[in-house]
């Protein structure tokens, strides 16, 4: 069994889960970077938003986040995906981590529109379709991790800031913090010209407006039990 200490080891073992053979371009379906997600995940654990929670991971794709939350201790996570395939290597990621860990997670795979999903959670943690392929794709992830979480970690291009910024405040959210990254992007679909690009990102982390108070309690009460 590996015993998981810190943020480097979470990102070796993610790195170690099976991507896309045959990407869905209509779905955008990129890789998340391991270390990046890692990043993001440990950060939310530090803030006491992944240990014995209930997580949607939205457009699940490989499954990176969900599978880095399990790890981390969340009560149960579920992988939503419309893609079949998608849905499919999730479920084999899962089970690959499960055994290099030596333990049992509880999960539950939904393949589903994400608009038609409504079981409500603690936390969504997602990376998101950037709405280059499917005008607005990322709105309609944004709306509805924003309709089944107080606390929502989401992962969009720096370049629609504004815009994002727009829908996080009309729907009475606001953002906490934004973690920003260089993510690499590796030659994917045939209208790639180069074998390696690089795109600003970032993760927005949106707290309900009235949640904030008890989102800042939960970080103390984190940190209290870090000290002990």
């Amino acid at each position: 069994m590996v015993r998981l200490l810190d943020k480097k080891k979470l990102a070796t073992v993610l790195s170690k889960i099976k991507t896309f053979e045959r990407p869905n371009v209509k779905l955008e379906q990129y890789p998340t970077d391991s270390e990046i997600a890692a990043d993001i995940l440990w950060y939310a654990c530090q803030r006491g938003d992944i240990s014995g929670k209930i997580i949607a991971d939205l457009g699940c794709g490989t499954g990176i986040f969900g599978i880095g939350a399990l790890i981390l201790g969340a009560k149960k996570v579920y992988f939503v995906d419309v893609d079949s395939d998608a849905l499919k290597l999730a479920i084999q990621n899962v089970k690959f981590v499960e055994n290099e860990l030596g333990k049992r997670f509880k999960c539950e795979f939904v393949l589903r529109n994400v608009k038609d999903f409504n079981q409500r959670v603690d936390i969504v943690v997602q990376n998101p379709p950037f709405g280059v392929k499917t005008r607005h794709h990322d709105k309609l992830f944004l709306l509805k991790a924003m309709d089944l979480a107080e606390n929502v970690y989401t992962f969009h291009k720096l370049s629609t800031a504004k815009f994002i910024d727009r829908i996080v405040e009309e729907n009475g959210f606001e953002i906490d913090n934004i973690l920003t990254y260089k993510l690499p992007l590796k030659k994917t679909f045939w209208f790639h010209t180069s074998f390696t690009r690089v795109v600003d990102v970032g993760c927005w982390h949106i707290i309900k407006k009235k949640s904030r108070v008890s989102a800042k309690r939960a970080v103390k009460k984190s940190k209290k039990r870090r000290k002990k």
